[in-house]
């Protein structure tokens, strides 16, 4: 225990977890962590921020983002033009050296989310056998809190356990997967539809119900299957769903029929401006916003949430777990493009993209991501996200917060745009406008919360002192981009702009119970199939540098 005690005094605070809403108060905090006020009238903290007139929120936290493992990797090796065209970040006396561009190294990401006041942030899809490569990014990348999800929607022992019928076992395995990658939730991303991929000519399935050949399961088997044993489990995150037809006109039924498939089990879909399209598949004549029935659908459920995936206009580059959908956009694009089969477990497409504005199609795509924000009510159950790179760069986060914020530059933009869209999107009818109460929900509380972040997100004793200071300024997205300081477990790393220290940050990760007379059937069946020793498929706690093991608010 140290005794240095930071005190940030007299800011406009704002901690929707405990309700506070742009209050007048002072933020102290001690080894690390949020602590009680000190009321004796004869102490004196070792270093006070004057904070007055400034802006106080919780370190933000991004839910979905790709950072680390063999894909991103493979998508800096992909874009050597990038690197080429954009300014690298320096070495100082706290920073080594990194290449930005969409896909930026492990340094550069480290010190771009901290310089944008993000403490946290999850990589979303990891293959199980990919796990200790992104556990060693992870280690590269300075400045945050990370965890990964751990993606399983194509695992063949998973859809063996739903074909026998199985979900005891089934559960099992999934506990025994989280443990084995130190991962935090089940992502499933296009169940069934990267297993069909594997086997063409059928080379992907269409809706819920169409039978994957190998095991004989479907979609919707899957999705059930896997979203009860996550929520028998008590995972904080039961399970993160990437649905089925991700990008395809007509696709928002398959999303309605995937939220309606859990059953009332708590489940999270991602990027769902990706999956809310009407319209024939191939006909951009018809390709049209169906946001507003989906964001009904979770205005009703209260057991589902989603982050956006927010299109920005510009050079990307696409990755995804999704293997028939890199093909799928490489073709329709004609740009270079990189697939892998991750053995008996996942797949992956890279694709560069260039979203333009002139593009009917790219307009409604960047109108649909904000009309999840406007048109869901409760902004506890909508998270900021760019699916990044997919939609654009987190970079781009507080031009969203602008955009969000100020309708009259909202309108402004959909000027810029194809006429096409105010006509095919409710866009243009929407005058809402965020509050930095709502704003601190969608970056901050609410992530926190869907994650099962009980140290994070808000600025109660207790918490991680992971936390940002803004200086306000009328134009949001300028107020945004530049921090006026931020702090990372209770250390002031970033100060007028200028990163000051560079903390490794922690690894998140869950440690489910699962019947452990299991392995050895587990390990009989993956010996037979995998390429690896069983004994070397497993990450050992002693692999990671730091780690917290995150329970879940049931137990």
């Amino acid at each position: 225990m140290s005794d240095f005690v930071l005190k940030i005094e007299g800011g406009e605070v704002y901690d929707p977890i405990n309700g506070v809403n742009g209050e007048i108060c002072d933020v102290w905090i001690k080894d690390g962590k949020i602590i009680a006020p000190i009321t004796d009238p004869n102490f004196r903290p070792t270093q006070t921020i004057d904070a007055e007139g400034l802006v106080v929120m919780p370190g933000g936290i991004d839910m979905h983002c790709h950072i680390a493992g063999p894909k991103v990797n493979t998508a800096r090796k992909m874009r050597p033009e990038e690197k080429r065209n954009s300014d690298p970040v320096m070495r100082t006396e706290f920073t080594h050296s990194g290449t930005m561009g969409s896909v930026p190294s492990t340094f550069a990401t480290g010190y771009k989310y901290v310089g944008l006041g993000y403490t946290t942030a999850f990589d979303a899809a990891i293959p199980p056998l990919s796990a200790r490569h992104a556990h060693e990014e992870f280690a590269d990348t300075p400045c945050l809190d990370k965890g990964f999800f751990t993606l399983m929607g194509n695992n063949h022992y998973v859809m063996k356990s739903i074909q026998d019928d199985e979900p005891e076992k089934l559960k099992n395995f999934v506990g025994w997967l989280l443990n084995a990658t130190k991962g935090f939730a089940p992502k499933i991303v296009n169940p069934g539809g990267v297993e069909a991929w594997k086997n063409l000519p059928s080379g992907n399935v269409s809706g819920l119900d169409e039978t994957v050949d190998l095991y004989n399961v479907t979609p919707r088997q899957i999705i059930r299957g896997l979203v009860t044993a996550a929520n028998e489990l008590k995972l904080p995150h039961p399970v993160h769903i990437h649905c089925n037809e991700l990008g395809m006109p007509g696709n928002w039924q398959t999303t309605l029929e995937t939220m309606k498939a859990l059953e009332g089990h708590k489940g999270h879909l991602t990027h769902i401006q990706f999956h809310s399209y009407g319209g024939g598949e191939g006909d951009e004549n018809t390709f049209n916003s169906k946001v507003a029935p989906l964001a009904d659908y979770i205005n009703e459920h209260d057991n589902l949430t989603v982050d956006v995936g927010q299109v920005l206009f510009g050079s990307t580059t696409s990755m995804t777990g999704d293997g028939p959908l890199g093909y799928f956009l490489a073709n329709l694009y004609g740009t270079k493009w990189f697939s892998a089969d991750t053995e008996m477990e996942a797949g992956c497409g890279i694709a560069p993209i260039k979203y333009r504005n002139k593009s009917l199609v790219h307009a409604l795509q960047w109108a649909i991501g904000l009309e999840w924000y406007l048109l869901v009510t409760d902004p506890w159950k909508v998270v900021m996200s760019t699916d990044h790179p997919n939609g654009g760069s987190f970079l781009a986060y507080p031009q969203i917060i602008r955009l969000l914020m100020d309708a009259t530059y909202r309108q402004d933009v959909l000027k810029t745009v194809p006429k096409e869209v105010q006509e095919r999107s409710l866009l243009g009818d929407i005058t809402r406008e965020y509050t930095l109460y709502e704003i601190c929900i969608i970056t901050r509380s609410g992530p926190a919360k869907i994650l099962g972040l009980k140290n994070k997100g808000h600025l109660a004793p207790g918490a991680d002192a992971d936390l940002t200071v803004y200086t306000p300024n009328k134009n949001k997205e300028m107020m945004f981009e530049m921090p006026r300081m931020v702090v990372k477990a209770g250390e002031i790393i970033v100060d007028q702009g200028d990163i000051r220290l560079s903390p490794e940050g922690k690894t998140l990760h869950v440690k489910p119970t699962y019947d452990t007379t299991m392995e050895k059937e587990i390990g009989e069946w993956f010996e037979q199939y995998y390429s690896i020793q069983f004994r070397n498929y497993p990450v050992s706690d002693d692999y990671l540098h730091d780690n917290e093991v995150v329970q879940s608010n049931e137990q």
